[in-house]
């Protein structure tokens, strides 16, 4: 039996050289506009992409130059980018060509094709239009631009407020201060040298007018500290604030040796913040907490942290008057008070500094309160997103 032997072939069939027609379906079906031009700038070949955005055929095409196509300028531009390819190889570059809707930026790749001898004969191009993307870039800068243009114009406005605010301290510290001291001098003579001749009740009209002038004073000083307290430079340093907290807690104790006070200071209450605006924030919560408390017999004040997400949640709690949550929406107004002045003193200043404070921290403070139950006063140190039905900014 003769046995014939068959050779395989795995390579397969013989490769195909695609022709011209392929290539041309090939470069048709893309989304870049390709072409070719010889030495010359004369169009060999142009794709699809290329006859819808310029709207020709590419028979009205090959054969011609784009000086025949586009304007002077446009062209100059694109026979420089040919010529930079054909001398020094590939090049990436941005061109501009006239669209439908305006000029169209396109990211152009160009390339020379070598003969067998190594010389250039022609310069393919492939283009890819970015023109949607460079006007989003060219609108964020021109956004940009507006920003920082309404940015100086804000901070100009911020200035002119701030000196208007200096001018206005000043008036207050030294214009307002001179009639008032003006009046308790006057008041205090009359006193003293007509002590004989002014009734009780006339004696009582002076005094009278010398509490309202030392109230009117304490007033001026509070707006002088809310002010300062607005405008004050801000630093970030790591805080204690259980430590801020003893210290003020041992002063209230040593002003007034006669109270007797239970409190609870936690450890661990560390933040982010400017020193002494963090210190007198606390000052004003407990010196309030100090003095809502004065008619407990076994007064309470404590100051700790709850956790929240994101966040930490400071707070300051007393067993003392507390107020009608219905008026929460007024406790960081200044000049607003919950409690008459004859109860409890003050000019109601305090917690409009500590809400300022706070909010140039990008915190926030609220209360929760029940009238004769005491307060608790929450507060952070860092904007949260979510907000707080009985919260106040």
């Amino acid at each position: 039996m003769t046995t014939k032997s068959v050779s395989a072939n795995p390579a397969g069939p013989p490769a195909v050289a695609a022709g011209p027609e392929q290539l041309q379906e090939l470069i048709d079906n893309t989304n870049a506009v390709i072409y070719m031009r010889d030495l010359n700038g004369r169009y060999m070949v142009v794709n699809r992409e290329y006859e819808r955005l310029f709207h020709l055929r590419r028979e009205e095409v090959i054969g011609r130059t784009d000086h025949d196509l586009f304007s002077a300028e446009i062209a100059d531009e694109f026979r420089a980018n040919d010529l930079r390819a054909v001398s020094g190889g590939p090049v990436n570059v941005e061109e501009v060509a006239p669209g439908a809707d305006g000029p169209h930026t396109y990211l152009t790749v160009k390339f020379p094709l070598i003969d067998s001898a190594g010389t250039a004969y022609a310069v393919c191009g492939i283009s890819t239009d970015i023109t949607a993307r460079k006007r989003a870039e060219e609108q964020v800068q021109q956004l940009n631009l507006d920003l920082e243009e309404r940015v100086r114009h804000r901070t100009a406005e911020l200035e002119a407020s701030a000196r208007e605010l200096d001018a206005f301290a000043y008036s207050v510290s030294h214009d307002l201060r001179a009639p008032l001291r003006s009046l308790h001098g006057f008041s205090e003579i009359l006193l003293e040298d007509y002590d004989g001749k002014l009734d009780d009740q006339g004696s009582q009209y002076l005094r009278r007018i010398q509490a309202n002038v030392a109230r009117m004073g304490q007033l001026i000083d509070d707006l002088l500290r809310l002010s300062k307290v607005t405008r004050a430079g801000l630093s970030r340093e790591h805080v204690d604030i259980g430590e801020q907290a003893r210290e003020i807690v041992s002063d209230l104790r040593g002003a007034d040796p006669g109270r007797r006070v239970e409190t609870v200071i936690a450890d661990a209450l560390v933040t982010t913040g400017d020193p002494r605006l963090i210190r007198l924030a606390l000052q004003n919560l407990l010196a309030n907490a100090w003095k809502f408390t004065g008619k407990r017999e076994q007064a309470a004040i404590s100051v700790g942290v709850v956790g929240q997400p994101g966040s930490q949640v400071f707070f300051v709690r007393d067993n003392g008057a507390g107020f009608d949550m219905q008026y929460a929406e007024k406790l960081f107004d200044p000049f607003q008070r919950l409690h008459p002045a004859a109860e409890f003193e003050g000019s109601g200043i305090g917690l409009a500094i500590v809400q300022r404070i706070l909010s140039r921290h990008g915190g926030r403070i609220w209360a929760e309160a029940e009238p004769g139950k005491g307060c608790t006063f929450f507060f952070t140190f860092a904007a949260e997103g979510s907000d707080r039905s009985n919260g106040h900014e």
